[in-house]
This record gives C-alpha cells, structure tokens and sequence, in this order.
C-alpha cells in the first residue's frame, strides 16, 4: 500500500511540474525547438496612443491576423517614468518567454541620464522593427521656412528660441533636436528645453506659447492636412514616401549632415530561453516580410530595420556609447 502511494504521488509531482512547466515555460520539442503554450503578453511602457502602443498595438494585430503566432498577444500599458515603470514590470518576469515590451532610445538614453535603475542591458533584446524619424514643427505662419532659418537664429542666441517635446530632458525628443542642432553648429549646452510629458507639445506651439515642438513624424500628419503647422525638418536619412510624408524635407538635404533614428524593438524579460529568442527572431522576422507590416509602415511613416538579437545587441551597445557621450556634453549623463 505504502509502495502505492508513493508511486501515485510521485506520478502526481510530474504531472504538476509538468503543467507548471508548460505554463510558464512553454513547450520544448524533442529538437530543441520552443512554441508558446500561453498567451504572451506585450508591454506598452507608456499610456494609450504614442509610438510604443501604436507598434505594441499593431505588431499584435498582424501576429494574430496573418496566423503568425498561433497564440493570442494582449498588449497592457504601463505609463511613468519615462518608461521605467513598463521596464520595472517586466524585470519582474524575469525567465519568462511569455513577456515581451517595445523599446526605442529612451531604454538608452533614460538610464544614461539617472532617471531609471533598468537600461538595454538588463533586458533581452528579441528583434528590432521599425525605424522611426523625428520632425521639428512650428506653427504655419512662424517667420522660419526651413531648419537653417531656425538654426541660423539660434546660433546668435540658442535660448532665444523655445524647444517642446513630450519626453524628459535628456531623453529622447530633446536629444534628436539636440544631434541636428549640434551638426548645424549651435550650441547644444544653451538650448532652452521645455519637458511636457501630457504631450501638450502641438498645443503649445499653437497658441504660441513656444516656438519648436520636436515630436515623431507620424504625430505631425494630420495637423499639416489641416494647414495649422509645418514641418521644417525630419532626421531621416532621405526623404520618406507616402501622403504629405513626403513634403516633409530632411535635415540632410538642408545641409546638415546628420540623422537620428527612432528604432523601436522588442526585448524580453532578463535570461530569457535561447531556445525562445530563436522562435521569436523567426516570428519577427515573418513579421517583417509580411504584406500586412508592409501597409501599416507605410501608413506610419515607419522606416524598415529588422534586426536579430545579436545585431540588435552590437547596434545598442554603439547607440549607448554615442549617446553618452552626447548626454555628457550637456551635463545630463549619470556618471
């Protein structure tokens, strides 16, 4: 009897290690190879509406819809901190292959700058997807018609003109305006900033309560239709396709040599499975071939870049080196 119990107990713990195993784990072939067993759950570190849960919303979209995945991608949004409580929340999966969030430069630039305990190296970066570009905005009458019009005034007295963005100083709407303002030969360390993080950036140059609002392309479309601003540069390399997209001129083809690139990606939860970045890397990979991610890039205005988790892990390595050294000009650099 008691040779009975114990076997029936023993076969019981398998059984529950092994249903703890697959919910939590996923499921392992005899290969090698790993699928999800759960929905997995993607992290918007931000509130509704923005870069983050616009790709977080439609990466999900296109993963359910194309069959991609075979498991439901619910996305949760985390706002505060800049990111750093959507980063925090998924710090706290650590292991887990069911987790996943979208990061850009502030994963970078935040930490550099003191503002979060979490950075691009406590993560495991999955793959990127989209390259995104910013724009500096005035209102439709403001006596500049080009950024070296702008710069031009602001090289005599760089505080003389008013800066929005919606992100922190130091992240990432002021360091874009910051690296095409350095290239154009202004001094970057007098820059008047205005940090609003209730993205009341458009309404502010409206009412002309400030000058320049720096902001991604894509939160520009519809006020350009309606004739309100204008967009006196974007920090893409050439000049983009689509619907008043391509008005919008670059910073480059107006002389000043330099870009600035929003890359937005997917990272993981710290140690994640190989076995399970692998899946994904596929996965995102078909993402980024697909027809369907093709539209909604147009329709954004998004540049492509898929990277794998290794090019992705050497590409933010050199953005944090470049950044830090960018963030120490200004003072703003934690160390």
């Amino acid at each position: 009897m008691k040779k009975l119990l114990g076997t029936a107990a023993a076969l019981m713990m398998l059984v529950t290690a092994g249903c703890s195993s697959q919910s939590s784990g996923g499921n392992t072939s005899a290969n090698g190879e790993w699928t999800p067993s759960q929905p997995i759950e993607i992290t918007a570190p931000s509130g509704p509406g923005g870069g983050w849960d616009t790709t977080a919303r439609m990466a999900s979209q296109v993963f359910e819809q194309e069959k991609i995945i075979d498991k439901r991608l619910p996305v949760v949004n985390k706002a505060g901190g800049g990111g750093a409580i959507g980063w925090a929340y998924v710090a706290g999966k650590d292991g887990s292959p069911h987790h996943m969030f979208v990061g850009s430069p502030p994963l970078v630039l935040v930490p550099l700058n003191g503002q979060s305990e979490y950075g691009y190296e406590d993560f495991t970066p999955i793959a990127n997807v989209i390259a995104d570009y910013g724009a500096f905005v005035v209102k439709a009458d403001a006596k500049w018609d080009s950024l070296n019009d702008l710069f031009e005034d602001m090289k005599k007295d760089p505080a003389s003109v008013s800066i929005i963005g919606t992100s922190s100083p130091g992240s990432m709407d002021h360091m874009q305006f910051v690296k095409i303002a350095k290239a154009a030969g202004v001094d970057v360390t007098k820059i008047k900033y205005i940090s609003d993080p209730d993205a009341g950036g458009l309404t502010a140059v409206l009412n002309g309560s400030v000058d320049v609002y720096t902001t991604g392309v894509a939160e520009t479309i519809e006020q350009v239709r309606a004739g309100k601003i204008k967009v006196l540069g974007i920090t893409s390399e050439e000049r983009l396709e689509g619907d008043v997209l391509s008005d919008f001129p670059t910073a480059k083809e107006q002389g000043i040599d330099e870009t600035f690139i929003n890359w937005r990606g997917f990272f993981g939860p710290p140690n994640m499975d190989p076995a399970a970045v692998k899946y994904y890397e596929e996965k995102f990979k078909e993402l980024n071939d697909s027809p369907a991610w093709d539209e909604i890039r147009k329709k954004y205005g998004w540049g492509e870049l898929y990277m794998d988790s290794e090019e992705y892990s050497e590409f933010l390595k050199k953005e944090a080196e470049e950044m830090e050294v960018l963030l120490k000009e200004l003072g703003l650099a934690r160390n």
